[in-house]
């Protein structure tokens, strides 16, 4: 193995960051110092010896990526970010889990620099992690396919560290066997076994063999062992060996066991799962502090030499990393003119000039199609002009209509199918069925910036991965999610198939916007506008089944704005107003020709993103629902929870507030009322409810 260097400088700073993470716990009085302690030597091994990455430039795109899978370890990060002076300093290290702070109680995108992701929610970040993995592979095939595998300017390894909560957790379990098939080299995880969790000893719950679960998935397994027959002893260098280990491995991912005594070297605490996730107290931080050889008396105490050390030794680390890898970036740009012309547009978060010319656009009148279908259509149109654009399906391509023809899969070739070759840089993605997992990986390939992903399954099937929605959430991360199948409509499968609550449950996620176009017209004009955003939060694209007609006076910037007028009255006046969504506005459409021949004006307004409309401005908003109306309808095929805030006291809704049945789309709509003679029934009586 390569040499190894550990001089007392670095030993004192490990040991210095072990009583900074005690402190920081015991002055807020909660958090979790007990990990933090024990892995300060993996964790400085990992960025004082191993990562490429450079404190002055924490955006480098040739940077390895760092995930603190387990977050709740938070310290564990904050204190090698001090260590080598990315953003934090002691006063913030104070200000541990208070408002404000650079250093909240779980790492938080775009809080603190050299946080890839937000972490807390245990399996997500190993989960997330893949998609990080694969985000680099696919750049190297999208920017510089010529480049043998791991010669690349944009390969770089994804580091994680996770605990035994995280192994807990399904998602972590499905992402690894999907990391497995896909071969994924740049991929290493250090899983701390301290065998303690919030409940004590982790024997009550988990007893598997984590390596040979992880060896069945297809990855490269080692065992570090601090916890010897003579006793414990931390072992950075055999840490150290192991991880050069695991990068020698190109043709699987990399997990590594490091047995570890929790809160070592806390003389009472250490092993126990009181050091997890409470202050170790005062006596014990003494002790603690005895043991290491530092002042009991003084708290958050680091000797200005040892500080130094650490971050002149990360500084000029990443700078001679930082300035090799600028001499080949400069001559790729040079034998690469039109890779560097598209890495820089992406980067910027620009389209290319007249991309939405290329939507495809549908005839008034002509046969009907689903929006599913409408979406494919759409993937299909922009697969040239979108080069970055990438994506697939939790196995349900040929349902959710997510692959683009004649593009191959993104998978090692001899892991390809008659129907699916394989190729290591392909643009189709495979999920399996692992929804949770598809939407973590969607996350990690979104946050790695250089391409733009999507991923699709049925709309009932979001359950599973609203971790992963709500995470993107929290991050204003713009991942594209696409839910086919969206109602009732779906028909035979019943009603374990048949979304009903799942419309609002996904509103109620703060920014997050939810996509319910009303043809195919509207599905690429929602297209438009989802590729338009790169920030803010996660994109629901919610399409049908069935088959809809195409309507007249559909909007592109109606659509953008998340609602419309695509019906005036036609008798003048607007007696009602009637409010849908996505494949029940031509129910509408077709109850204002009902309530027309009776005399009834009605205004058919479609509001196909209810989030986007509600960003609207309110002289806009009221342009579009009438304030001074308030005879209103709303209907959509799903339930009715949230529509009284815009169809107000005298309004009524169409909608469904149980389960579905089993049998055709268009018997169950009629079983539940989803028709024209409803909702024309519904606006009258709001007409006599709004008179009063």
């Amino acid at each position: 193995m390569a040499n190894f260097e550990w001089s007392d400088a670095d030993q004192r700073a490990v040991d210095s960051s072990r009583a900074l993470a005690a402190d920081a716990v015991q002055k807020v009085g909660n958090g979790h110092p007990g990990t933090a302690m024990s892995l300060a030597p993996a964790a400085y091994v990992l960025y004082q010896r191993i990562m490429d990455f450079d404190p002055a430039d924490t955006e480098w795109i040739g940077r390895d990526r760092f995930i603190l899978s387990a977050g709740h370890s938070s310290l564990t990060q904050y204190l090698q970010l001090f260590l080598a002076g990315i953003d934090i300093e002691l006063e913030d290290l104070k200000q541990l889990r208070t408002f404000g702070s650079k250093t909240p109680g779980h790492p938080e995108y775009g809080r603190t620099k050299g946080v890839e992701m937000s972490t807390g929610p245990l399996g997500q970040g190993v989960a997330t992690a893949v998609g990080f993995a694969m985000a680099s592979r696919r750049a190297h095939g999208l920017y510089d396919p010529t480049a043998p595998a791991g010669e690349s300017i944009f390969d770089h390894f994804v580091y994680v560290i996770a605990g035994d909560g995280d192994m807990q957790e399904g998602v972590s379990g499905e992402a690894a066997s999907l990391a497995g098939t896909q071969e994924l080299g740049n991929l290493i995880v250090i899983y701390d076994d301290n065998r303690i969790s919030i409940e004590d000893d982790t024997s009550i719950a988990f007893g598997e063999d984590v390596l040979a679960r992880y060896e069945a998935y297809g990855w490269h397994t080692q065992h570090v062992n601090w916890i010897g027959e003579d006793g414990y002893k931390e072992d950075p260098e055999a840490l150290y060996n192991a991880l050069l280990e695991a990068k020698k491995v190109t043709d699987k991912p990399s997990i590594i066991k490091l047995s570890t005594i929790i809160a070592w070297p806390a003389p009472t605490k250490q092993g126990t799962g009181a050091s997890h996730g409470s202050a170790l107290g005062e006596e014990e931080i003494r002790a603690t502090k005895e043991i290491l050889g530092l002042d009991p008396n003084l708290d958050f105490q680091i000797d200005d030499a040892v500080l130094a050390h650490a971050r002149e030794n990360a500084a000029a680390r990443g700078k001679a990393a930082h300035e090799a890898w600028n001499a080949k970036f400069t001559a790729w740009q040079k034998a690469n003119p039109e890779g560097a012309e598209l890495l820089e547009r992406v980067r910027a978060h620009q389209l290319p000039a007249g991309w939405e010319e290329k939507l495809p656009r549908w005839e008034v009148g002509s046969k009907g199609i689903a929006t599913r279908a409408a979406s494919g259509e759409v993937l299909n149109s922009l697969k040239d002009v979108l080069p970055e654009l990438w994506g697939g399906s939790a196995d349900l391509a040929g349902s959710n209509n997510t692959t683009m023809k004649g593009e191959p899969s993104f998978l090692p070739e001899r892991r390809g199918s008659k129907m699916f070759p394989g190729n290591p840089y392909g643009r189709t993605l495979h999920f399996g069925i692992r929804e949770f997992a598809m939407g973590a990986i969607l996350n990690g390939i979104q946050l790695d910036g250089l391409t733009r992903p999507y991923g699709g399954t049925f709309f009932v099937f979001s359950d599973y991965m609203r971790p992963a929605v709500r995470l993107a959430a929290i991050q204003g991360v713009p991942t594209i999610f696409v839910w086919t199948h969206d109602s009732v409509g779906v028909g035979e499968d019943g009603p374990t198939h048949q979304p009903i609550e799942h419309l609002w449950a996904m509103r109620a996620i703060p920014h997050t916007a939810i996509v319910r176009p009303a043809d195919a017209n509207e599905t690429a004009a929602a297209w438009r506008a989802a590729l338009e955003l790169h920030d803010g939060g996660p994109i629901g694209l919610v399409l049908t089944r069935q088959g809809l007609p195409i309507l007249e006076g559909t909007d592109s910037e109606g659509v953008k704005r998340g609602g419309y007028v695509l019906a005036e009255s036609p008798t003048g006046s607007v007696d009602v107003q009637l409010l849908a969504t996505g494949s029940e506005v031509s129910v509408a459409v077709e109850a204002q020709k009902q309530l027309a021949e009776k005399g009834v004006g009605a205004r058919v307004i479609s509001l196909p993103c209810l989030e986007w409309f509600n960003q609207q401005p309110l002289e806009y908003r009221d342009s579009v629902i009438l304030p001074e109306v308030g005879a209103r309808v709303s209907v959509e095929a799903g339930s009715v929870l949230g529509w009284k805030n815009y169809v107000g006291d005298a309004g009524r809704s169409v909608g469904i507030d149980e389960f579905g049945e089993s049998a055709s789309g268009g018997e169950v709509m009629e079983h539940f009322h989803i028709n024209a003679q409803t909702v024309a029934e519904k606006a009258l009586e709001s007409i006599e409810a709004a008179r009063g």
